[in-house]
């Protein structure tokens, strides 16, 4: 099995095969955005490659040296349940080594499936993963904020670099309208719209 950067016919090919049936719409990037930030040298598409077929993906949203955004996580359909997304979770951190990669978890209380909230938070502390302290919310989406340490990082630290990642690609207006991180407690979601809205 081999973790690497796909190339621009694997993105195309693994976002209609894997993303578009993993994620629901509020979470998904549009596949023009994916292959420009991927172009502008922010992004690294990862895919699983097992005996030549695609196993699943993992794509990260790069920030400055050191930081990254486990933006998506899939496995294929047909491979799931078989410790694919742990090991796809192994090969990036050993792909990024000593990076802080954080994550995004669709929160349980505003999930429109809670258990499969939970149970997705679950599988990423069984893998290795820090709660932070703070929720996110991008487009309407409210988010548990996880993460990978490279070494010690506090909340404030992580925040910062959270947020200049989504900051650096929207620019300070958009980031305004749509992106809340960290989220007050408490506060009401936004209205979920299309993230390249």
């Amino acid at each position: 099995m081999e973790l690497r950067t796909a190339t621009a016919a694997e993105i195309r090919a693994a976002y209609d095969a894997l993303l578009r049936v993993s994620f629901p719409p509020a979470e998904l990037k549009p596949l023009r955005a994916i292959l420009e930030m991927t172009e502008d040298g922010c992004y690294d598409p990862l895919i699983l490659t097992d005996g030549g077929a695609v196993a699943g993906a993992c794509f990260l949203w790069l920030g400055v040296p050191g930081w990254a955004l486990l933006d998506y996580l899939c496995v294929a359909p047909d491979r799931r349940s078989g410790g694919l997304g742990g090991e796809m979770l192994r090969l990036m951190r050993a792909g990024y080594p000593g990076w802080t990669i954080l994550a995004e978890a669709e929160a349980p209380a505003y999930a429109p499936d809670p258990a499969m909230a939970e149970r997705r938070l679950g599988f990423y502390r069984r893998n290795g993963a820090a709660l932070a302290g703070y929720d996110s919310e991008a487009f309407g989406v409210r988010y548990k904020t996880i993460y990978w340490p490279g070494g010690p990082v506090t909340d404030g630290e992580l925040a910062v670099q959270h947020r200049f990642i989504y900051e650096s690609r929207f620019g300070p207006e958009k980031y305004a309208r749509y992106v809340r991180i960290p989220c007050p407690s408490g506060a009401e979601p936004m209205a979920q719209v299309p993230w390249d809205e």
